[in-house]
């Protein structure tokens, strides 16, 4: 079947028709009541200490548990919130059709107990009754109120704006409108969705499926999983209406106990969740809800034991209502976690969620562009007058999906020789481009000099011939015996070197260990954490610091002038180690920067169950030079090739907020901007400059410096220390410190880092006046600190640095922002077949319809970027819930069902252009594609999940916190179990990868296990 040329794609979105589409809706409302307020907050207070932080909103996380788990009708709104009309706040929302979720005789008691579980303190009991008694005085009352569900306002920039109770309530509306469809037929079944309950934190409404049998014959036996749909509400820069959002994906649930323990494995440090489904009401009274309950398992340290403990989450329902007389027991937390499948088969009592630290799951996540097309035309059915689909997108006609000098698609077989030794000279230029420009350079040609640290011959080998082969290098380099090289040291290293027209290249080589006394010690073995010692914050930290500081000295024995240098190490696995927390990548990463090396991993070659490095090693050597060149700034530059609607010679600058490592006693954990520029040299090139600014420049008032130079001051953020942590409140307390020094308040600290982020781009911004240069930004990265980003705030053509009021962009200016599908902002997607035929999944710059020269030209556009190599042969049609034919191949025609195969599309990243100069010929759209082009480096294997500067910017988080993922560490997956926190950007390769759409919608992100003892404040709220 010949491939389809796809047009037009859709997205799995929704809009009003116009801007005066208007839906109400009866809702019966409990406020909170205000008279409560000052009791409880009293109550919450008593006792701290006068430097404790005290509490200003009523801690009511708890009690929203507890109606997650049985009250699950009952939608929690965020607290605290006031309408826009002057209304007091509403708490709790019920639809009007459903029953008295929490008649008066069941709620009273519940507030009795939350109150008490607050401050259970013998001192506190006096106050404990007279708060009661308050609450018996005031007693909650439901009220009925109606609520708009589409109309809202717009910001001075045209943008939609919501109002507040509208990302709860309409989507939770749409989804019963899906529910009212009934199940959605397939070939092999039915799927009969179920809605959750949501809370202040949730985000839209869920609708998840029964579990379904998947038995793949290996690993034997029957693995569960689910089809989930996700409603959520989003608005887009300029756009008068808002969108909503359909987002399916799978669900697996963890059923597998470990043969030794006999239970399942929960992962330590965070939380994991399970579904609910009780036979009968739970809270006698309370009616039996057919939407799934929620509530949370988590391990943790039991002191008293000195060992860890399984069992349901500190504070949550099942402690708040431990000796409350229930309609039906809690399940046993034990019970679920030895037979978790059994829970699961009966009726779904108990469904624990699986997350990848639990290990393998013979399911796998995603689902591919055509099954999403099909559930969402399912789901259109359920579409209220109101609303339509989203209109199709068009691609460019501007220009062709790949940048001018990306390598061709496919070569003939004479001339690959010929175009591979193209593409070697085209990557020598840019390492001699690159080392030129560090500084300190001698007369002559260029001069790289690099470090391989090998602790095994045959990867040493591998690296060697691998660097020759990448950089076009005639010869061996003068490789002596084995001898030796085992007797080399930075002191005295062997040096490999080879002459090139336009570059030198000069390679040190010894092993990472070091004499200590009358032993030698491996530097790149597992950090110095005794046995018998807990692996607290303060010990893995200490081992962190003392690696560190020993790499750092040992290095300095070998350093020849002051630019910045590279280092090619050769490390185990993670895996490896003892634990994670012995793992020494992140120290010898800080140790290596001290002594001015930047720094490149590659896993020593072994061959284990499940592992084998050895076969691939020649290739695992080529990508990590190639990694470890491109932080000395080597790159072959993107030629978009675009003559009009773009500034001669435009730079590509971009921002990025890095984090800092965590909290402190009296300080919130920091993000850090860091700022890139990438300047083209010539047309036609396909060289850059690349720098990264430094604030401390020219006696503080900042100034641009070679990109590895700003990578190494990254790492005076990374003050890896010992830290007593501040201690906290009891119970209620969750967020206050009863003794120490008063830490500021979260509101506080994230007031000053807005400030002195805009204070730091204010520089950044004069520095780029001289030349014209597009700033680039990611929305979800920086907005927070940046907020002229945020979608309320940004206006076309102006922009706001501080706190002065917007005004016109400099002359030489363009700002763009892009945003990626992280928290479903941007929509699952897929290309529309012109034919009979499966929706694909297509690459190109997507263009709203009626962006021509008729109309306003358009602002918003959509990048996709094409399949990575090892998605080369996936089906877009492929199928997780029934058996398909199979289209192409030896095996055509024959059935198969792809349950056990990754679902993966490239993520749509939405390209804004906020601010540009159409009277001086700029066209947004020409710049849009400039940015699309950004992503597809011709010396990258694959796309990049964001444009190459932005990218470039993110990777400075390796250099302040760990990164999670592989040796290649541009391509390591995203670990984001923190809002707050957002990762390097990593390229889009795979179902990890950062913008995919493969990702479990739940808490199926890897665990932390290990690294929280030392970094858990920066990962976790």
């Amino acid at each position: 079947m010949p491939a389809a040329s796809y047009r037009h794609v859709q997205t799995a979105s929704w809009v009003p028709t116009d801007r005066d589409a208007s839906v109400t809706a009866h809702y019966r409302v409990l406020p909170f009541p205000e008279e409560w307020r000052d009791a409880i907050l009293t109550l919450c207070n008593a006792g701290l200490g006068p430097d404790a932080e005290p509490w200003r909103t009523v801690p009511t996380r708890r009690l929203e548990q507890v109606l997650q788990a049985f009250a699950p009708d009952v939608l929690v709104m965020p607290r605290p919130f006031h309408d826009r009309d002057g209304e007091p706040a509403r708490w709790l929302y019920v639809a009007e059709s459903a029953p008295d979720p929490l008649p008066p005789q069941v709620l009273m008691p519940l507030l009795n107990r939350w109150l008490g579980e607050l401050r259970p303190e013998a001192e506190h009991r006096a106050l404990l009754k007279s708060v009661r008694a308050e609450l018996a005085a005031h007693p909650p009352e439901w009220e009925p109120v109606r609520r708009e569900l589409l109309t809202g306002d717009l910001t001075r920039g045209g943008t939609a704006v919501p109002q507040d109770h509208q990302f709860t309530l309409t989507t939770d509306w749409l989804a019963r409108r899906i529910l009212d469809l009934g199940p959605y037929p397939y070939d092999a079944g039915a799927l009969h969705f179920r809605a959750m309950p949501r809370g202040p934190r949730d985000k839209g409404a869920e609708l998840v499926s029964q579990p379904l049998p998947y038995e793949p014959g290996k690993p034997a036996g029957t693995w569960w999983f689910s089809v989930v749909l996700n409603i959520t509400l989003h608005t887009v820069p300029f756009d008068p209406l808002p969108r909503f959002h359909l987002h399916w994906s799978v669900r697996r649930w963890a059923t597998r106990v470990g043969a030794k323990s006999g239970r399942l494995h929960l992962p330590y440090g965070s939380r994991t969740t399970v579904l609910l489904r009780p036979r009968v009401p739970v809270l006698p009274g309370v009616p039996l809800s057919r939407r799934f309950a929620v509530a949370q398992l988590e391990r943790r340290w039991d002191k008293e034991s000195e060992s860890f403990a399984d069992g349901w989450a500190y504070g949550g329902p099942a402690r708040l209502l431990a000796d409350i007389a229930l309609g039906e027991p809690f399940p046993d937390a034990e019970a679920i976690l030895t037979d978790p499948e059994g829970w699961l088969r009966r009726d779904v009592r108990a469904g624990i969620v699986y997350r990848t630290a639990m290990g393998s799951h013979a399911v796998k996540a995603g689902l591919m562009p055509h099954q999403c097309s099909q559930l969402t035309d399912w789901a259109e059915q359920a579409l209220p007058e109101q609303l339509r689909p989203a209109p199709r997108l068009t691609h460019t006609a501007l220009a062709g999906t790949k940048p001018l000098n990306a390598p061709p698609a496919s070569v003939k077989k004479g001339e690959k020789e010929q175009e591979e030794a193209r593409r070697t000279a085209e990557r020598r230029e840019a390492v001699a481009y690159a080392v030129a420009s560090l500084g300190d350079v001698p007369e002559g040609p260029a001069v790289l000099e690099a470090r391989l640290l090998w602790q095994t011959p045959e990867m040493r080998a591998t690296a060697v011939a691998a660097l020759a082969e990448r950089l076009g290098l005639k010869g061996d380099g003068g490789t002596p015996t084995e001898e030796v090289h085992q007797d080399a040291t930075p002191a005295a290293p062997i040096v490999l070197e080879w002459q090139t027209p336009e570059l030198t290249v000069r390679l040190l080589c010894y092993r990472p260990i070091r004499e200590d006394t009358d032993r030698l010690v491996a530097l790149t073995g597992g950090l110095d954490i005794p046995s018998d010692t807990r692996r607290t914050r303060d010990v893995v930290a200490a081992a962190v610091h003392a690696r560190r500081t020993e790499t750092a000295a040992w290095l300095r024995q070998d350093r020849t002038g002051g630019v910045p240098a590279l280092a090619l190490v050769e490390i185990d696995r993670p895996d490896d180690f003892a634990t994670r927390d012995h793992d020494p990548k992140f120290a010898l990463r800080l140790g290596c920067a001290d002594a001015g090396f930047v720094t490149q991993f590659i896993a020593v070659p072994k061959k284990v169950k499940g592992y084998n490095t050895i076969g691939n090693q020649n290739h695992r050597a080529l990508m990590a030079w190639d990694d470890g060149l491109r932080q000395l700034g080597a790159r072959v530059h993107p030629e978009h090739g675009l003559t009009d609607g773009v500034p001669e010679g435009m730079r590509y600058a971009a921002v990025w907020m890095v984090r800092k490592n965590r909290t402190t006693r009296t300080r919130w954990a920091a993000d850090v901007p860091v700022a890139v520029l990438v300047t083209p040299h010539t047309r036609g090139s396909g060289l850059a400059r690349v720098q990264g600014w430094d604030p401390d420049a020219d006696d503080g008032a900042g100034a641009w410096v070679p990109y590895p130079a700003m990578l190494l001051k990254l790492t005076r953020l990374a003050e890896v220390r010992p830290l007593i942590p501040a201690p906290r409140a009891t119970e209620g307390a969750d967020d206050a410190q009863q003794t120490g020094r008063k830490r500021r308040s979260w509101r506080a600290d994230r007031e000053e880092q807005r400030r002195q982020a805009e204070e730091w781009l204010q520089k950044v911004r004069a520095s780029l006046r001289r030349e014209p240069t597009l700033l680039m930004v990611d929305a979800q990265n920086a907005r927070s600190h940046w907020t002229w980003l945020q979608d309320g705030r940004t206006e076309p053509d102006r922009i706001r640095d501080g706190h002065a009021e917007p005004r016109r962009l400099d002359a030489e200016l363009r700002l763009l922002r892009v945003r990626s599908s992280r928290n479903r902002e941007t929509a699952q997607w897929w290309g529309v077949n012109p034919k009979e035929g499966p929706n694909g999944m297509p690459s190109h710059l997507w263009v709203p319809e009626g962006d021509g020269p008729d109309s306003d030209p358009a602002r918003v556009f959509y990048s996709t970027t094409p399949k990575p190599v090892q998605f080369k042969s996936s089906a877009v049609e492929a199928d997780k819930l029934a058996p398909r034919p199979i289209r192409m191949g030896p095996r055509k025609g024959q059935p198969t069902i792809d349950t056990g195969e990754v679902g993966w599309t490239p993520t749509l990243l939405e390209i804004a252009v906020l601010g540009c100069h159409e009277e001086d010929g700029d066209v947004p759209q020409a710049l849009a594609l400039a940015v699309h082009l950004l992503r597809q480096p011709p010396d990258y294997p694959e796309a990049l999940g964001l444009p190459l500067p932005l990218h470039l910017a993110g990777l400075g988080q390796q250099y302040v916190l760990p990164t999670r993922g592989g040796e290649s560490e541009e391509a390591a997956p995203a670990v984001d179990p923190n809002p707050a926190k957002y990762p390097a950007p990593g390229l889009e390769e795979g179902p990890d990868a950062q913008e995919s759409n493969a990702s479990d919608d739940s808490d199926d992100s890897d665990d932390q296990e290990g690294q929280l003892t030392l970094f858990d404040d920066a990962l976790q709220e």
